[in-house]
């Protein structure tokens, strides 16, 4: 199986520390985001396949398939994806670049067996908390039912009742899952939109919210934790950072 790592954004939010290279390639304690990551996918044997943009030749990895967005400043990562549509012909998972998450989280979403299953974390609001004074202000919406299956996600919440977890930018699907993708992708093309943005600019939310509302099911892969986001520099200085990125090591370390 190929995971493909949506890795071509400046990482604006993330200045100074990526004028000199890409944002996965920050490090923290001596290792960056892309190779912690990478480590946890070849522990269960996924190939990754990186998707780069901005000063893209530093990604460049022994056993690790390199793919380009040459209009990376200008597009989205939806616009990303399909950059790689060459690669997007069976079962897959998709990452996003700035997230490290542990072999168990990773075993969760590969053990599930929906055409689409997108990770959600139970136990986000501790964990936003303790990253912004308001939780609300970065969370996005996600609504389930009750066999699991996504309804909504990625608008902005009016009340934490609207997250029933937090999406995390990790996802899988099938071979007919790609298909469904390529087809919402296709019709967004056509009609030059995605949920009411270019397609050029759409987040991957707006993909999987428009492909939920073609009717395909898009099933949610619980977890609690063991998983990281380094989106900001108050990220990369945060001791909660340091602290779950040790808790994923040692998730590893005892496999």
């Amino acid at each position: 199986m190929n995971a493909i790592i949506l890795a071509a954004g400046e990482g604006t939010r993330l200045r100074p520390h990526t004028l000199d290279r890409p944002k996965c390639l920050v490090e923290i304690d001596g290792r960056s985001l892309l190779d912690r990551q990478l480590a946890v996918l070849t522990s269960e044997q996924v190939n990754p396949i990186v998707i780069g943009g901005y000063r893209a030749e530093m990604l460049a990895r022994a056993g690790v398939g390199l793919r380009m967005n040459p209009r990376y400043a200008e597009t989205n990562m939806v616009w990303t994806l399909f950059c790689a549509e060459a690669d997007l012909d069976d079962e897959l998972i998709v990452s996003y670049a700035d997230i490290v998450y542990s072999r168990g989280v990773l075993r969760a979403l590969l053990a599930s067996r929906a055409d689409a299953a997108v990770t959600i974390d139970l136990k986000w609001a501790s964990y936003w908390s303790a990253r912004y004074n308001n939780p609300l202000d970065e969370a996005e919406t996600l609504r389930l039912t009750a066999d699991g299956r996504i309804l909504e996600l990625g608008k902005k919440p009016r009340s934490l009742a609207e997250v029933e977890g937090q999406y995390i930018g990790l996802m899988k699907f099938s071979a007919r899952g790609v298909q469904a993708l390529r087809r919402v992708f296709q019709d967004g093309k056509d009609a030059g939109v995605l949920q009411g943005k270019p397609v050029e600019k759409a987040y991957m939310t707006d993909l999987l919210q428009s492909l939920i509302d073609t009717g395909f099911p898009v099933h949610s892969v619980p977890v609690s934790g063991e998983w990281v986001e380094v989106d900001t520099v108050d990220d990369l200085r945060s001791a909660i950072t340091r602290s779950r990125l040790q808790q994923i090591e040692e998730a590893q370390s005892t496999g």
